[in-house]
This record gives C-alpha cells, sequence and structure tokens, in this order.
C-alpha cells in the first residue's frame, strides 16, 4: 500500500477578514526561517544594554540579546491564501534579483535538518498593504515571529482588520 501523501505542512496559517466577515483570498504570505533572533531579559550581561526609565537612575535596564541558530542557513517560502484564506503549502521563495536558479528544497527539508538543533524561530510575513490597497490600512504588512519545536505542527490564525489584527496558536 502506498503511503498517503501530505497535503499540508508542518506549517500552517489562516487569515480571516474582520471587516468582511469573510477568508482574506490572495494575500501572499512568506515564512522566513529567522536564524537571528532577539530577546529582552532584564539585568544580564550581554552585548547591549540600555536604561529603558531614562527619569529613574535606579531603575532596571533591559538588555538585547542576540541568538544565532547554530546552523541556520536563512530559508525563506512563500504563499498565497487559497479561497478560504488558508495556506497550507509553501515554495521556496525565489526573490527577483536572484541568479535566475530555483532553490530545490521544501519546508519539511529544512524543519527535517533543524531537528537535531531543538526549537526553532519563524517568522510570518502577511503583505496586509497589497491585501486592503495602497494607504487603506495601518498595518501594511503584519509580522508574527514564533518558536517551532521539532516535529509539531503549528497553525497561525490572523485575524485582520485595517487598524489593527490578533494571532493565536491555532490547531
Amino acid at each position: 500500500m502506498a503511503a498517503p501523501t501530505q497535503t499540508k505542512d508542518l506549517i500552517t496559517c489562516h487569515v480571516l477578514d474582520q471587516t468582511r466577515g469573510q477568508p482574506a483570498r490572495g494575500m501572499r504570505v512568506r515564512l522566513e526561517l529567522t536564524p537571528s533572533t532577539s530577546s529582552f531579559a532584564p539585568n544580564s550581561s550581554s552585548s547591549s544594554t540600555s536604561n529603558i526609565n531614562n527619569n529613574n537612575a535606579d531603575a532596571p535596564t533591559a538588555t538585547l540579546h542576540h541568538h544565532h541558530h547554530p546552523s541556520a542557513p536563512a530559508k525563506t517560502f512563500e504563499s498565497q491564501t487559497d479561497d478560504d484564506g488558508r495556506v497550507k503549502t509553501w515554495l521556496p521563495y525565489s526573490a527577483d534579483n536572484d541568479s535566475g536558479e530555483v532553490p530545490v528544497y521544501t519546508l519539511d527539508d529544512v524543519l527535517g535538518e533543524l531537528a537535531a538543533a531543538g526549537k526553532s524561530r519563524w517568522t510570518l510575513r502577511f503583505d496586509t498593504g497589497s491585501y486592503f490597497g495602497a494607504g487603506n490600512t495601518f498595518f501594511p504588512e503584519v509580522a508574527v515571529v514564533f518558536e517551532v519545536q521539532p516535529g509539531q505542527n503549528y497553525h497561525v490564525p490572523l485575524l485582520l482588520s485595517p487598524y489593527g489584527y490578533s494571532t493565536y496558536r491555532g490547531s
């Protein structure tokens, strides 16, 4: 018996247009492996420290940490929401200024390579400016950054309007 074919990738998303009460059809979306990550940690020794509360010299400082995934080359995927506002599968992104060579990797390949290293950080970039039209939204791009553990599925819904959005980890 043949193995069933995979109908969706391990990372998916769903965009709902709250102003229309409908799925956001035809929105461009990019999925990027984020090798260089940033997080804030109070009172820690690292590369860059600044006092957030300039009015209080005794206030705790926040430190911006720069982490690098050990063996993660930058990988970017692209897709477009379907008639139900969903992205179920991703294709490797090929920029217009690239050499013309089409990247040949899949999301499963990249996640498989990262599995031994543990969690990885990803960014979903929703092209809301093109979806709503130039000048018709306060957020021309919505970026959602999240962490992925090996072997798990991730579904990221985005509830969207021209002047606000909400997201969560779906199932």
